[in-house]
């Protein structure tokens, strides 16, 4: 089976219909995987609800390379406005240099406490989240100071201490994307506490699988889909926990168009914390070295998000994220205009736009050059970004410490 997603623009006879991309009501027909002989089925599809479908290229005609290169201009362009929606930032509200020591310092401290609290859970000791709320207040209060510096830095996790820092770095997440939504700060402690304990479950997974650098079997992924019941069972033998803690640890990996799991729920059966969580964790894992991949980089993971919003994600929920973090958020790598590139170092109260970035190598000389600070939103800075650009394609080993300058811990 070769699968692809299609427009129904582009369906012609010959083609192999798997499956249309919507309701099962939506589409006019009552089967769904049969070979297109029929040019009345085509406009029985583009005359429906339904704007796209998959279809099985092994079993019929694939798509013409020419009318797939305008699909995927025509997707770009789509991608690129869903991301460019999100006008504003959050204000930042200290620069985010002088958060940047004390940040890594609460990291540090807190990759200890999570491994020290997620290891007890693993012993069989029932959590207290009194104990956990001092961790979610410091966090919370560095999130306020500057969302990115917190967040950056926590994604700068390593293999052996993902579980962990993941935790923080949701943690965190959440807690600005709960702001962004403008929900109260009660609720954005309770956003704080759901993402640092909503992978819990994961101590109930043997350490083999749970660290594999390879790809799992499908007996080793159904262990690993077990995590957010497991995190729920042992939430519930804890004390102290709230419900929103209890619904995300369950439903993060539930997704709008119901294809998630652990109970297949879909639309509005997710509430709006469990929606945050999905983005949350997803985001964080995708940007993270995990022990089977490198993570992407924070721009492009973004926009690969943007890709799956329409069935995995809540619009509104996925609009405010990439306001609270920035269409190029902290450790992107950017292309300028001038034939510059530059790492992301800070947002910007003007435009998502217009981060601010430092300079360091010129692709007209090929050559290192001094790094230096532009603010893009400043009306003296004649130079804007072009282009997104591929860290692996650099090879800059000092990336990281360019925009954060800090060394993991």
């Amino acid at each position: 089976m070769s699968l692809k997603r299609i427009s129904v623009k582009s369906l012609r006879v010959g083609m192999f219909l798997q499956e249309p991309c919507g309701s099962w009501m939506d589409h006019p027909f009552w089967r769904t995987k049969f070979k297109i002989d029929d040019p009345q089925d085509i406009a029985a599809l583009q005359a429906s609800s339904i704007t796209e479908v998959w279809i099985d290229t092994s079993k019929g005609l694939d798509v013409s390379k020419e009318i797939e290169a305008t699909e995927e201009s025509e997707a770009d362009a789509e991608i690129e406005q869903v991301l460019i929606n999100a006008v504003k930032p959050t204000v930042v509200k200290i620069d985010v240099a002088k958060e940047m020591a004390h940040a890594a310092s609460i990291c540090s401290e807190a990759k200890q406490a999570v491994s020290s609290m997620f290891n007890e859970a693993r012993m069989g000791k029932a959590l207290d989240a009194a104990d956990a709320m001092p961790l979610v207040e410091e966090i919370s209060n560095s999130v306020s100071r500057n969302p990115g510096a917190l967040i950056s830095l926590a994604r700068l996790k390593t293999k052996d201490d993902y579980t962990y820092m993941h935790s923080v770095a949701v943690c965190g997440l959440m807690i600005a994307l709960a702001r962004q939504l403008g929900l109260g700060e009660n609720e954005v402690r309770q956003a704080g506490m759901a993402g640092l304990l909503h992978d819990i479950g994961k101590m109930m997974i043997p350490i083999d699988i749970l660290n594999k650098p390879g790809r799992l079997t499908d007996e080793e992924f159904d262990t690993v889909k077990n995590h957010p019941s497991e995190g729920h069972k042992l939430l519930l033998e804890g004390n102290g926990v709230d419900d929103v803690t209890l619904d995300v640890c369950l439903h993060h990996h539930e997704k709008m168009d119901g294809s998630g799991y652990p109970d297949g729920l879909s639309g509005e059966q997710i509430t709006i914390f469990a929606k945050m969580g999905a983005v949350c964790d997803v985001y964080d894992a995708i940007t993270s070295n995990r022990p089977y991949k490198n993570g992407w980089d924070p721009a492009e993971s973004l926009r690969k998000m943007a890709e799956w919003s329409k069935g995995h994600f809540d619009s509104v929920v996925f609009q405010a994220f990439v306001k609270s973090v920035g269409i190029y958020p902290i450790g992107s790598l950017v292309r300028l205009e001038s034939g510059r590139i530059a790492v992301v170092i800070d947002q910007t109260d003007k435009s998502l736009l217009t981060p601010k970035v430092k300079v360091f190598y010129s692709t007209k000389s090929k050559l290192r050059i001094t790094p230096e600070v532009f603010d893009l939103s400043s009306k003296s800075v004649h130079d804007k970004i072009i282009a997104r650009e591929d860290p692996d394609h650099w090879n800059f080993t000092d990336l990281n410490e360019l925009w954060g300058g800090v060394t993991l811990w």
